[in-house]
């Protein structure tokens, strides 16, 4: 049997079991340990259960978190006080906002009210024009893990035709800059995109995040290519990511599953970007 899967939930693993360890050794030295505040409004069930996770996973490296719970009906500027008090606040390395974020706020506006030094989510313009630059900057946590997961395969990215299908401020665009910093040729499809399945069938690397389950079918895939599956749509109660897996992983090199791939690295990658916030803020090594 084809052994080709990447296992994001071991590698996230090994990442959070080496970020305990450094976390343990800096409360050792230092006498502090990097701080966590989520910021959720409203009653969205993925939304809180994603919340919870994120609680847990801090608690479980040795990392404080704070979770600011807030009702549906909010105001924006109630928010915003929110940001800026946390902003202040010594304990709090990393901000927030969880999305999506009710009718009625901007989350353009609220996300930019975060310390740019605390935006460990990417989402700020000055992080995200950093990142455009190639300049050092937080990168949005799922971008991030899936540069981490195609790495792991030991393939070179370098050279190699990159398609991105999803053009999300989120995860598509930052994704195919993060490939494009890497050296890859990289090409964007969307919903626009005239005659998907020929863009596919030329990526060395595909990355998919529109959530549309199995928009990419199997015979899509060139043979040997490394699929990155960021879609998830639930199904019948199923998680269904948007790559026809069975078929597509009997082509690809590589390729992850939905769930089980891109997921447990998303956390894993917020818990490493507040680690480095707290680092940076404190100017500390371990």
């Amino acid at each position: 049997m084809k052994n080709n899967i990447i296992d994001g939930k071991e590698i996230a693993k090994n990442i959070r079991a080496g970020l305990a360890k450094e976390i343990e050794m800096i409360k050792e030295k230092y006498g502090k340990v990097p701080g966590l505040a989520v910021i959720l409004v409203g009653h969205d069930p993925a939304s809180h259960t994603y919340v919870s996770m994120k609680e847990k996973a801090c608690k479980k490296i040795g990392m404080y978190s704070e979770v600011h719970r807030l009702s549906e009906d909010t105001t924006q500027d109630q928010i915003i006080e929110l940001i800026e008090k946390l902003n202040k606040d010594d304990k709090i390395d990393g901000i927030l906002v969880q999305l999506p974020l009710p009718k009625g706020i901007n989350e353009n506006i609220v996300n930019y009210k975060i310390s740019p030094e605390k935006d460990v989510d990417g989402f700020h313009a000055i992080n995200a024009g950093n990142l455009f630059l190639g300049e050092k900057s937080f990168v949005p946590c799922t971008p991030k893990g899936i540069i981490r997961l195609i790495k792991e395969t030991g393939i070179e990215i370098e050279g190699k035709n990159a398609v991105v299908v999803g053009r999300s401020n989120i995860v598509g665009k930052p994704t195919a800059i993060l490939l494009l910093n890497e050296n890859a040729t990289v090409k964007i499809c969307h919903s626009r995109t005239r005659d998907l399945a020929k863009h596919v069938k030329e990526a060395d690397i595909l990355v998919s995040a529109v959530g549309k389950p199995e928009i990419i079918k199997g015979e899509m895939i060139k043979e040997g290519a490394v699929v990155i599956d960021a879609g998830t749509t639930k199904v019948d109660g199923k998680l269904v990511g948007d790559v026809e897996f069975d078929l597509a992983k009997d082509r690809a090199s590589w390729i992850t599953p939905v769930p089980g791939g891109v997921g447990p690295m998303t956390i894993t990658m917020l818990l490493e970007n507040t680690l480095e916030a707290f680092k940076k803020r404190w100017n500390l090594e371990p």
